[in-house]
């Protein structure tokens, strides 16, 4: 996948969120403080729902780090907007009996037995005024 324009960076408010549609995915933006943009999937994996965008952004101290964060604005997992780990202590994927997982479960993973949910990332570029986006596992 090639790098997409998504939007101008002055159109990006400082610890806001957007969402941009990237082929058939929906993409959200965050612009930090410092002026960095990180893209995670705008899908939120607990509910279903398209809403990540619309988190509340900010900083948690994790392992003696600050790192960016947003709070899912449905059920109020966390989630690492480095690297799209949910950092909320306990939240698994609700049990929906022989439902098939949805595509953006894909990023699930195991750890010690625990299943920890992860929300896929988006490379995410500055290039001159123009916010581009690209898929991470490409």
């Amino acid at each position: 996948m090639t790098w997409t324009a998504v939007c101008r960076l002055e159109e990006l408010q400082p610890e806001r969120g957007v969402a941009a549609l990237v082929g058939e995915a929906q993409v959200a933006l965050f612009r930090l403080l410092d002026g960095t943009v990180l893209g995670i999937d705008h899908t939120d994996p607990f509910s279903g729902a398209n809403v990540m965008a619309r988190g509340i952004v900010g900083t948690k101290v994790v392992e003696g780090e600050e790192v960016p964060v947003v709070t899912s604005p449905m059920y109020k997992q966390v989630f690492d907007l480095r690297t799209g780990v949910c950092l909320t202590d306990g939240a698994t994927m609700p049990d929906r009996g022989s439902l098939r997982p949805r595509p953006e479960e894909e990023g699930r993973h195991m750890d010690s037995g625990n299943e920890t949910v992860t929300l896929k990332t988006w490379l995410v570029r500055v290039n001159g005024e123009a916010v581009e986006v690209k898929d991470a596992r490409t």
